[in-house]
């Protein structure tokens, strides 16, 4: 049974079951009061990509939701569909759980996906929608993770120690702020390093599947939903032509980050905050 999320000014982490969520352990960071404001990362992160954001966050009750099968949650992965589209679908069961009728919903890379598709199935359970250097129509996958799916038989074998050195550089060229990049790879790593973290890395991608976009993409001028869509212009993965595009759908004007690369919550959280807190005034 789930009971109700740490609630106070200091940022905690939760760890609370779920009956329904057929037994599944729901984790996620919350701070904060007032309206709802839930943030979804993307791969190969965690809830901990918005550490920078949500203390930046005005006025709203910030959580800070956990995908299964990655972070902290990897373990509640195995076995079971973790895919884009059923991600939105446990998403919107936690949301039913805890009780949240109404967030405003944030999603960076993966995570974006997750969001534009629980705000399609339940438009009602949307206050407005940011968006940053997140999957769309047919953005993805993109090339190094093609690689890493055909690389799957080989690559998830790899013991921890021979697997972080190849993780550890996708950071770097993903990031425009260097320092940021070292610290990302840190925290990350962590998320991976108490289990396999190859095999774990390897059952995410071959979860993904570019149709969950697809299916939703002709849903997004529909939505009728306050909107900001905040773009790292140098992104290398998801490039900023997508960004305008959902803009457009979306209807609003692209905040584009010059020199900004994939990783804005890390790098630019200030940008994404300011977003966030634009909504949450609209809102109110």
């Amino acid at each position: 049974m789930i009971g109700p999320p740490g609630i106070g000014t200091q940022r905690r982490s939760a760890r609370l079951e779920s009956a329904g969520l057929d037994g599944v352990t729901v984790n996620w960071e919350e701070e904060g009061e007032g309206l709802p404001v839930v943030l979804v990362h993307g791969l190969p992160t965690s809830s901990r990509l918005w550490r920078h954001v949500i203390p930046l966050v005005s006025g709203g009750r910030c959580l800070a939701w956990e995908m299964l099968g990655y972070g902290s949650s990897i373990p509640e992965g195995i076995g079971r569909d973790i895919s884009v589209s059923r991600q939105a679908d446990y998403l919107l069961a936690w949301m039913d759980s805890v009780n949240i009728r109404r967030a405003i919903f944030v999603g960076h890379d993966l995570g974006g996906g997750v969001v534009q598709i629980a705000a399609v199935r339940r438009p009602g359970a949307c206050a407005g929608l940011v968006l940053t250097n997140s999957i769309c129509y047919d953005s993805w996958p993109v090339p190094i993770v093609r690689a890493v799916r055909a690389a799957g038989p080989l690559l998830e074998r790899l013991p921890n120690p021979v697997f972080k050195p190849t993780f550890f550089p996708v950071f770097y060229f993903t990031h425009d702020n260097g320092r940021r990049a070292a610290e990302s790879a840190r925290v990350h790593w962590n998320g991976y390093a108490t289990h396999h973290a190859a095999a774990a890395f390897v059952r995410q991608i071959r979860s993904l599947d570019v149709r969950d976009t697809i299916a939703v993409a002709h849903e997004l001028p529909h939505l009728n939903l306050p909107a900001r869509v905040v773009w790292g212009a140098a992104d290398g993965f998801l490039k900023v032509g997508y960004g305008e595009r959902l803009a457009r759908d979306l209807g609003t004007t692209l905040e584009r980050i010059e020199g900004g690369k994939h990783f804005t919550p890390e790098d630019h959280p200030e940008r994404i905050a300011a977003a966030v807190n634009d909504l949450l005034r609209e809102a109110g």
